[in-house]
């Protein structure tokens, strides 16, 4: 069973936490009122199913003839589907995502309240969609960051991995394209699932960024004859460290010692030359590295004190 993070009522952390979950619903309902919902498009989840019960229901009740408001629809989808996972999957859905989907409904409304239905760039389809992305994106990031989860067509997901043993990251995907599909079924037009797809990816990027920051770090397998040369050079000249790893040839089963290290975006054309210098032969590999935690770089524990 997942555990459920929870801080101390009224320390510094605790605060932090539920600040990071008003900012990250309040920007998220921004994404939707000003550049999602009034293009129509269904970028998955609760919303998504929402945006296209407010259009279908648009002057068929008298108490509401614009619609189901988005905000109210996602919020009674939301409360069953938590209900659900709980009993179902356990109690891995705590205060925090409760109070980030309901904060989430609410400013969702009010903006609408305030604004109305316009887009904020009309006539611009592609722009919107593009920072409708960012900005839920954005939103999301931040409610993740306070140990929250974004509850919603996720919970299905969460569901269906139970019973079918899939990967949860696939089905969620299958889960938001069914409601991608559901937009297409009900507007009749391929622009709002295509549009919406872009949404999605886009979110999904910038939810990374903010989970893992915007990093320009580069980790560096190294194999050579002239390991301890190199190291010199890692240690001495760039007063970087590193790890030897041992290592067996595949082709010939010699011994081989490889070392990994990281070093900056700026560091890499001089530890590459470095390399160069002392052996041409040396194999090197570069890889992106997301997030780097430890000496040298940001702390572990200094991560998780922001958090």
């Amino acid at each position: 069973m997942a555990r459920i993070f929870t801080e101390k009522p009224f320390t510094r952390k605790w605060f932090v936490s539920y600040a990071l979950i008003i900012a990250g619903s309040f920007i998220l309902a921004g994404g939707f009122v000003f550049f999602i919902t009034p293009y129509k498009f269904v970028p998955g989840g609760v919303y998504g199913v929402a945006i296209v019960i407010h259009y279908l229901t648009k002057g068929m009740l008298s108490f509401a003839p614009g619609g189901l408001p988005v905000g109210l629809t996602g919020l009674v989808l939301n409360i069953p589907l938590t209900i659900i996972g709980i009993r179902i999957l356990g109690p891995r859905f705590g205060a925090k995502t409760v109070v980030g989907f309901v904060l989430s409904s609410v400013f969702m409304d009010l903006i609408t309240g305030f604004w109305g239905d316009k887009p904020l760039v009309e006539n611009d389809p592609l722009l919107s969609c593009i920072f409708g992305g960012v900005l839920v994106g954005f939103g999301l990031g931040l409610i993740f960051r306070s140990k929250a989860t974004s509850g919603g067509s996720d919970i299905i997901a969460m569901i269906l991995s139970k019973y079918t043993r899939l990967p949860l990251g696939m089905l969620m995907i299958y889960t938001d394209s069914v409601i991608v599909l559901i937009g297409l079924a009900a507007f009749a037009s391929w622009a709002v699932p295509l549009y919406s797809w872009i949404i999605i990816f886009i979110t999904g990027k910038v939810i990374d960024v903010v989970m893992q920051g915007l990093s320009s770090d580069k980790a560096l397998f190294i194999i050579s004859e002239k390991y301890e040369e190199i190291r010199d050079r890692i240690i001495n000249s760039m007063g970087r460290g590193g790890t030897f790893i041992p290592g067996q040839g595949m082709y010939n089963g010699a011994p081989r010692t490889i070392i990994y290290t990281v070093v900056n975006r700026r560091e890499i054309s001089i530890l590459e030359e470095y390399i160069h210098q002392i052996d041409p032969d040396a194999f090197v590999s570069v890889i992106e590295a997301n997030e780097i935690l430890g000496e040298g770089f940001k702390s572990l524990q200094e991560k998780v004190k922001q958090a």
